[in-house]
């Protein structure tokens, strides 16, 4: 599974990895200065939303950390608070996935636009998904380092899964290139499973079935933090208040879920009819939430990542590529084409006039 080296100085990722480094050991009582020493950010840019990191400061800021820290788990709780949404769209994506496997394959296939320390393979037989790891800071890094970018990919891999999958998900067996140490009961204490050491690739195996599992509706706090996380797209259609904003609130608190009129009225314990008397009090349709919902989901695509239209259409609940790009276009007069990331698309949203029929 190797693939060449990434471009380790192009500042296009996001902030998550450090800021997850600097909290744990802010938790020790080491400064955030001191963990950024080498990587030209002072704290305060790492809650940006624009800031862009390179693969190369995060590996500085993992080397600071193997140096300063006592904490020989420091590497494994930092990989723990990398959630789904730590990966902006890309994460909500991940959510809107029609099943596990397509969730999956997503996050294989952009793992390097999401800044993702390691390549990942899956692979699975009748009883057995495994994940095999090739960790990209670990090629040309000192060994302290490698070990770090491992045990943060690994730990990673699991706050993804148990995001996906829920808190009783697990791993049956992990296998990892590196020699045995002393971390080895950390390591088993920490993944709950069997830790091999000395193995000919680093894989975490798991239960097949949990694959085959439908999806299921996130917890509390992963709709709250989806919520959050797009609001801010929502904001001009939003500002009224109103039962219009609580409809586009709870749509995009689920992923990928667009429901009847019926069944949103059942979620909100109101008759149908009642729903729609508010909405025809706010001069609006159930129909044009669901295309509002839609349409801004579908701008956050385009600008955010590199999804196709394919990939995109499946995530708005659109049978193929092509009814999306018709509806796209009779929402914005625009082809999803000019809304892609880059300077075009913010002018292009800058000069649009949305619109979505009633």
């Amino acid at each position: 599974m190797y693939r060449p080296t990434p471009n380790l100085v192009q500042r296009v990722h996001l902030t998550q990895r450090i800021a997850a480094v600097v909290d744990v050991l802010e938790e020790e009582g080491i400064s955030a200065s001191r963990a950024l020493v080498g990587t030209g950010f002072e704290s305060a840019d790492l809650r940006s939303p624009d800031t862009r990191v390179s693969y190369r400061q995060v590996e500085t800021v993992f080397r600071n950390a193997a140096r300063l820290t006592k904490d020989p788990t420091i590497a494994l709780r930092a990989g723990r608070r990398m959630h789904v949404f730590s990966y902006g769209m890309y994460g909500y994506a991940l959510l809107s996935s029609r099943t596990r496997v397509e969730g999956i394959e997503l996050a294989i296939k952009y793992g390097r636009h999401l800044g993702m320390i390691a390549d990942v393979a899956f692979s699975r037989d009748d009883d057995t998904a495994t994940y095999t790891l090739d960790a990209l800071l670990a090629r040309h890094s000192a060994r302290d380092v490698s070990r770090f970018a491992l045990e943060f990919a690994f730990a990673t891999c699991l706050t993804f899964n148990t995001d996906v999958y829920g808190p009783s998900f697990k791993f049956s067996c992990l296998r990892m290139t590196c020699p045995a140490s002393s971390r080895a009961d950390l390591y088993q204490s920490f993944f709950g499973c069997p830790v091999l050491f000395e193995q000919a690739g680093n894989q975490m195996e798991f239960d097949a079935g949990w694959v085959d599992h439908p999806m299921v509706r996130p917890d509390s706090v992963t709709t709250a933090v989806a919520a959050d996380m797009c609001e801010p797209l929502f904001d001009d259609v939003n500002r009224g208040g109103g039962i219009a904003a609580e409809l586009r609130r709870a749509m995009i608190a689920r992923p990928g879920w667009f429901p009847s009129i019926e069944t949103m009225a059942a979620e909100m314990s109101v008759h149908p009819r009642t729903l729609r008397r508010k909405l025809e009090a706010e001069q609006m349709t159930y129909r044009q939430v669901i295309a509002e919902v839609r349409m801004k989901l579908a701008i956050g695509y385009l600008r955010s990542t590199r999804m196709t239209n394919e990939e995109i259409a499946a995530r708005l609940d659109y049978s193929d590529a092509a009814n999306f790009r018709h509806a796209f276009a009779r929402w914005t007069r625009r082809p999803p084409s000019a809304f892609r990331h880059g300077k075009d698309a913010v002018t292009a949203a800058a000069h649009t006039s949305f619109f979505v029929p009633k």
